[in-house]
């Protein structure tokens, strides 16, 4: 069974997040590196999603590269991704590069990294690591590791068309601001129950699901 299909326009708000925001003095490389490199006593915040897909019976280890793109030392913005319509799992959803680990992978860095050239094209001399957020467990049944970093231009966008429909960027600002993220729930297709996820919507993109509960660990991760 394939994960289900849900509407934006069908997913109510609960409730909105009222945490500040991260200080506009943090958002740049240097303190990005520094955080990285001296990590705080922090908990991340697990947003259980319920099993969605029939017939997995172990989670799939995978990785998605979080990529900030450093246009200017103070314009830092989120590259995402819209899964191509036709995928098996989260089609049409906004997510990062990323995908299951290979069996060639010599790690979840790497599989993060071959992700990125493969789905958008940019290669690995663009970016610098700085370092992983705790594994998210994803309602399709993947252990994720989201691999955070600097993507350092000129590079061009090469999408593959099989998996990426489009490619965006969100100010990292307006992912570090506490207020723009929801709490929402929608019905499963189906199926009498609902799920309840957060929410971050930009302009007329709904980032939601396990990309916003990632984003939502990333600020955690910065503002303390």
């Amino acid at each position: 069974m394939a994960f289900p299909v849900f509407d934006p326009a069908t997913m109510a708000v609960d409730s909105r997040c009222d945490e500040p925001a991260v200080p506009a003095e943090r958002i740049n490389p240097q303190w990005l590196r520094y955080r990285f490199s001296n990590p705080p006593a922090w908990i991340p915040e697990v947003m259980p999603e319920r099993p969605l897909t029939v017939g997995r019976n172990r989670w799939i280890p995978a990785a998605v590269l979080v990529p900030i793109v450093v246009h200017d030392e103070d314009d830092l913005r989120v590259l995402l991704t819209r899964r191509a319509a036709h995928l098996q799992d989260h089609a049409g959803q906004i997510s990062f590069p990323g995908g299951r680990v290979d069996l060639t992978d010599s790690s979840r860095i790497e599989t993060a990294l071959r992700e990125m050239e493969e789905e958008v094209g940019v290669g690995r001399h663009c970016v610098d690591i700085l370092g992983t957020l705790p594994e998210y467990l994803t309602g399709t049944g993947y252990r994720v590791m989201p691999v955070v970093s600097l993507v350092h231009p000129p590079f061009s966008i090469q999408t593959d068309p099989y998996e990426v429909a489009e490619v965006f960027e969100v100010p990292l600002s307006w992912l570090l601001t506490g207020a723009n993220y929801e709490r929402r729930s929608a019905d499963i297709p189906g199926r009498a129950e609902r799920i309840t996820f957060y929410a971050v919507p930009y302009q007329s993109y709904m980032i939601w699901g396990a990309t916003a509960g990632m984003l939502r660990n990333l600020f955690h991760f910065l503002r303390t």
